[in-house]
């Protein structure tokens, strides 16, 4: 079955992703005329990714960290089907969904979440896919913590967290803070934690981290089974609870869907956000990559794309000029440390201290007050 709504062009915005929550609300402010806009997004809300840490560490209720879907989109005025995209051809402009139905389009939007393939973890960490905890996507990982924090409750637990750049950093942070009887390990592999921060804010993280109990394996993990992860140097970290923060990937049904990828398999987009290979497609966030620079996939990038993604939508729509997309040279990166204390850089300049983590606060806080 092929789902065509009427109008005379088809907008698709697949995924609800953090850039796609900021085009409904300008949707709400500025319809598009002529538009017949689908959301195509399986989940009723969209996890803030950037307050899951304070909410592992009991700093938020699960509430605090969610936009609700339903009220974006009836403001909007979109439709929305609650399913997903299983494939998608390019050039006949079509997307296959997880309900059997075929849905045309005549432009895309693509802002997925990140996700971790559980095959290509298997392969890499043997035992990761029957005794690891996966953080993404982020919506299933919140459903399960409950069962952990139960977990904690009545016994102290073993944790590992594998995988130490933000996200893994500040996970470990918050489980310290959650179960102080816990033991709390960082795996980083062969490089230090947060090794992609300057050399001063790696220092910051080392010191915060030992400062709170948590311990530090600069090693690789080889596998995993129920009792234990074991290195690359055949020793084995007794564990009963094990959690992949390790890098995401692209969704596989990239791999045939004819668009221009990179070398990881996302999808790779111009200044303007938009495909390399097919003008009709955009895409924003961890699913895609700019070729025109280096920039990260991140939660951050994601949120500042949002606005110009709308405007460059709209302007497609319209068959008017486009605007170029130009994130700034340096970001405000904020890393929570479990307790009310938070790392904070602009570029090569850190701070710290509790201050920083009531700023993150009342940032993550107003973020999400303006998109509900």
């Amino acid at each position: 079955m092929t789902a065509r709504p009427s109008g005379s062009q088809q907008l698709v915005l697949l995924g609800a992703g953090h850039a796609h929550v900021q085009v409904l609300v300008q949707l709400a402010e500025q319809p598009l005329p002529g538009v017949q806009i689908t959301l195509v997004s399986p989940y009723p809300r969209q996890m803030y990714s950037g307050m899951v840490p304070g909410f592992i560490a009991g700093h938020y209720t699960l509430e605090d960290c969610v936009i609700p879907l339903e009220p974006l989109v009836r403001r909007s005025g979109v439709r929305w089907l609650q399913t997903s995209a299983v494939a998608l051809d390019a050039e006949q402009q079509s997307i296959a969904l997880a309900d059997g139905s075929t849905l045309h389009y005549d432009w895309l939007s693509v802002n997925t979440g990140p996700v971790q393939d559980r095959d290509r973890a298997e392969q890499a960490l043997p035992g990761s896919r029957e005794h690891g905890l996966f953080v993404r996507p982020i919506e299933h990982f919140t459903s399960l913590w409950p069962k952990v924090a139960q977990m904690g409750r009545k016994q102290a637990l073993r944790i590992a967290v594998i995988g130490a750049g933000a996200g893994g950093i500040e996970l470990a942070f918050a489980l310290r803070h959650r179960m102080p009887q816990a033991a709390v390990n960082l795996l980083s592999g062969s490089a230090p934690p947060g090794a992609n921060y300057p050399m001063a804010v790696q220092r910051r993280l080392q010191l915060a981290l030992t400062q709170r109990g948590i311990t530090i394996v600069q090693e690789a993990a080889t596998s995993i089974d129920a009792e234990a992860v074991y290195l690359r140097s055949g020793a084995a970290l007794p564990c009963n609870v094990a959690l992949l923060a390790t890098g995401t990937n692209a969704p596989a049904w990239l791999v045939s869907s004819g668009l221009a990828l990179d070398e990881s398999g996302f999808i790779a987009v111009d200044e303007y956000q938009r495909s390399t290979s097919h003008q009709r497609v955009f895409a924003a966030g961890d699913v895609s990559t700019r070729m025109d620079q280096t920039l990260a996939r991140s939660g951050v990038y994601a949120v500042r794309a949002g606005p110009a993604l709308a405007y460059n939508l709209a302007a497609a729509t319209r068959g008017s000029a486009l605007q170029p997309h130009k994130p700034p040279q340096a970001t405000l990166n904020l890393i929570a440390c479990g307790d009310p204390f938070a790392i904070g850089t602009w570029g090569r300049f850190s701070a710290q201290g509790r201050w920083v983590w009531w700023l993150k606060d009342w940032i993550d806080r107003r973020f999400m007050a303006r998109l509900r």
